[in-house]
């Protein structure tokens, strides 16, 4: 089939090399507008036009569809559209384009956490399943009838980066399948049922760890955050950057929420119920540092707060002493 691939950043990528190995032809790859990144704000092209330009493939760059773009890919006559997380929405007629319309490939269990952030909201959620889905794109969002899914059992250390990489890997392979049973006709969609979850794009704020949770709360929103937009946690007038939490094995010992204290070679911070072990922080303005070598560094006395209401207390104890 003649294929036009819509997508933009790396989770896109390997659905894009797999379907540039299949016999399908891709006529055009649809991707965002370059955008200014770094420091010096320089224009760079998203993941997915940097490496359709490797594969010589025709590249259409925009922020979002315009006549002209719709009147393009109409000229490609092709047979099927493929969407994985291009970042903008497809209406009419560009979805009827495409004699077979467009699939999207979406990384959750729909209709569980339709929208643009469920592999995050998955987890922020603490569910203990999630996958991968390919569905028929319909105006509604991500309503359209299941053409196929993966799951993947959560077994509680995921950050969402590490589970979105490997949902893009297994999610490719279930895509690819797709594409070559729509061309033969040997798939039925089946329309999706069941309680519907929305998994809207993060802000910053949603990064922020409420130390007065339990800690199995506090850790599901640090993974569901990391490593973006980022955990963090308030340090004076300003956020202590979290990129690194993990339980602790000190089932005995109890600290006050947001305190934080040092158990021998290790830092620890108190929630509602066990302690968390901080591993790895970025104090503002500062590099990413070990937690063990921040609180090292704090003045005496008059230390920031992790909590409001809670200060940093560099108090030491004992390997398995209660705080």
């Amino acid at each position: 089939m003649r294929l036009v691939f819509a997508g933009s950043p790396a989770a896109a990528l390997p659905s894009l090399h797999a379907l540039a190995e299949s016999e399908h032809e891709i006529v055009a790859v649809l991707t965002r507008d370059d955008t200014p990144q770094g420091r010096k704000r320089v224009l760079t092209p998203t993941p997915v036009a940097t490496a359709a330009e490797d594969l010589g493939l025709t590249v259409i760059k925009t922020r979002r569809i315009t006549d002209d773009v719709a009147s393009r890919i109409h000229d490609l006559d092709p047979d099927l559209g493929v969407i994985v997380a291009f970042g903008a929405l497809l209406r009419e007629p560009l979805l009827s384009t495409p004699r077979l319309g467009w699939i999207n490939l979406h990384f959750s269990l729909l209709p569980r956490w339709r929208g643009a952030a469920p592999v995050q909201r998955a987890l922020m959620a603490g569910d203990p399943v999630t996958g991968a889905a390919v569905f028929q794109l319909v105006p509604e969002l991500d309503a359209g009838a299941v053409y196929g899914t993966v799951d993947r059992p959560l077994v509680g250390d995921e950050t969402a980066g590490d589970l979105l990489d490997e949902l893009a890997l297994s999610g490719a392979d279930l895509l690819a399948g797709t594409v070559d049973l729509l061309s033969t006709g040997d798939v039925v969609g089946v329309e999706q049922t069941g309680p519907v979850t929305l998994a809207p794009k993060l802000t910053i704020d949603d990064g922020a760890l409420d130390l007065t949770q339990p800690a199995r709360a506090v850790l599901d929103r640090w993974r569901g955050t990391t490593p973006e937009p980022g955990a963090h946690a308030p340090f004076g007038d300003a956020r202590l950057k979290i990129l690194h939490l993990r339980p602790a094995d000190d089932a005995d010992a109890t600290l006050e929420p947001g305190r934080v204290a040092s158990s021998g070679r290790r830092l620890l911070v108190g929630t509602a119920s066990a302690p968390l072990e901080l591993v790895r922080v970025q104090p503002p303005g500062k590099k990413p540092m070990a937690a063990t070598d921040w609180f090292r560094g704090l003045p005496p006395g008059g230390a920031p707060r992790l909590l409001p209401s809670s200060p940093v207390d560099p108090a030491v104890i004992s390997e398995g002493d209660p705080a």
